[in-house]
């Protein structure tokens, strides 16, 4: 299901939410970096509360906000 690369994406993103975490989640993220460090690759339990943590602090770029620093080209929807 989950693979160990996945694994490492999650804590390295989180690594960047940790200072809006809660206590517990805080404490919690110690214990999975710690697993990791010993290189376990993590339960089912585990990688599902993992992934939790990254869905609730991971914030994904919206690209269109970058719309307007980029021309459009002919043919372009925005021209018709």
């Amino acid at each position: 299901m989950y693979s160990h690369r996945d694994q490492k994406k999650y804590l390295e993103t989180l690594k960047k939410c940790e200072r809006k975490f809660t206590r517990q989640e805080y404490d919690e993220y110690k214990i999975f970096v710690k697993r990791d460090k010993d290189d376990e690759e993590f339960d089912s339990i585990a990688m599902k509360r993992l992934k939790e943590l990254y869905d609730k602090y991971y914030e994904k770029a919206d690209p269109s906000k970058y719309d307007k620093f980029f021309k459009k080209g002919p043919g372009s929807e925005s021209d018709k």
